[in-house]
């Protein structure tokens, strides 16, 4: 597809969303559902930037489609997950820093991301082959900075963490700018919108009975499996800046005790990430495609495959640290993290920033309302 022709898909996709935005906008049986619809309600017209908006407050449960009068067949043709959902794809790619990063993930997310795990996995194993000499018949002791210098580890975790915060940050204030060029960010907005992601307050549907997830009956199986998604990241996250924190500041040395701080998060994050993303992928494989954006399946896809095998492998390398695998374990577990951090700012996990910026407005214009 030439740069014409992707830029007139692009305006046919948002010329879509806002017919039915006008058609949702005059029907109004879908306004307790969740946020977009009153975020709709609230204006006239729709311009890019509302669209933008919308798309990125939505969660893609599907509620509304199933309870849609004027859904497929119907003429209007109204899809409103789906379609706000190929704009969600869109956004991924007009916010991100750098912007051209973005297309190495924009087609085929997934091979792409394995691409990069065996690259990565290639690069580190020479470097401990360069290191050590012979990898697999040495007894390391459990001390993974035998496999990979302690030097070249946090220089390479450094650089691509600076690199990564930098991009998720500019991504976001980008998006947040963009979506809000009249408004003052308020401090109850902020915390408003602060705890209705850390809740994923919309997906348990109006009633927090569930949402029409993974087909057309109310389940709130989604909700429960993000939260062990999210707040295993979270615990994970945690362990390794208390890993940092013992290593740099009191020059305590992994690995550690299993009851130590770093292991008990690192464990619980593990086994959580682990429930929560198979959790997922099995719901996302089951579920009903027609409410769902097609456009976005890839880079979902290797995002819930790669928290997964971040966390398997990471839970296999504490049970296995003192068998001769450790070389193979540690090279290939560092391998999926990292690959796992270059592809944060360019899919699903911007997501969360996006939708962060996008309920901060709608805390904005209730309080307005």
């Amino acid at each position: 597809m030439d740069k014409m022709e992707k830029t007139q898909e692009i305006n046919r996709l948002y010329t879509i969303a806002k017919q039915s935005c006008v058609v949702c906008n005059s029907c109004r049986y879908c306004e307790g559902f969740c946020a977009v619809f009153p975020a709709m309600e609230q204006r006239r017209d729709f311009d890019v930037r509302d669209i933008d908006y919308l798309a990125n407050l939505c969660h893609q449960c599907g509620e509304c489609f199933y309870a849609c009068q004027y859904a497929p067949p119907h003429t209007f043709d109204v899809n409103i997950p789906a379609q706000l959902g190929d704009i969600r794809a869109l956004s991924y790619q007009k916010f991100a820093y750098p912007t051209w990063a973005s297309r190495v993930f924009e087609k085929n997310g997934f091979f792409a991301f394995i691409a990069l795990i065996v690259s990565i996995f290639v690069l580190f194993l020479l470097a401990s082959a360069l290191h050590q000499g012979e990898l697999f018949s040495l007894d390391f002791a459990g001390d993974f900075y035998q496999v990979i210098p302690y030097g070249l580890m946090v220089g390479v975790f450094s650089v691509v963490g600076i690199f990564v915060l930098c991009a998720l940050g500019v991504g976001f204030v980008r998006f947040l700018i963009y979506i809000t060029p009249n408004e003052s960010i308020t401090f109850p907005a902020l915390t408003q919108g602060l705890f209705d992601a850390f809740s994923l307050k919309y997906l348990g549907g109006h009633d927090n009975d569930g949402c029409t997830y993974p087909k057309d009956r109310r389940s709130n199986i989604r909700k429960i499996f993000h939260h062990f998604t999210f707040y295993g990241f979270l615990a994970c996250f945690v362990a390794t800046s208390l890993g940092a924190f013992y290593a740099h500041c009191l020059h305590l040395r992994a690995p550690y005790d299993f009851l130590s701080l770093p292991k008990l998060f690192g464990t619980f994050g593990g086994i959580s990430l682990c429930v929560g993303t198979l959790g997922l992928f099995v719901l996302k494989i089951i579920a009903d495609k027609t409410p769902k954006s097609l456009k976005t399946l890839g880079m979902d896809y290797a995002f819930i495959f790669g928290l997964f095998i971040a966390a398997l492998s990471g839970l296999v390398l504490m049970l296995l640290r003192d068998s001769q695998a450790l070389a193979l374990l540690v090279v290939f577990h560092l391998s999926v993290v990292l690959a796992l951090f270059v592809m944060m700012p360019y899919g699903k996990f911007i997501h969360g920033f996006y939708r962060l910026g996008a309920l901060i407005l709608y805390a904005l214009e209730s309080k307005k309302a």
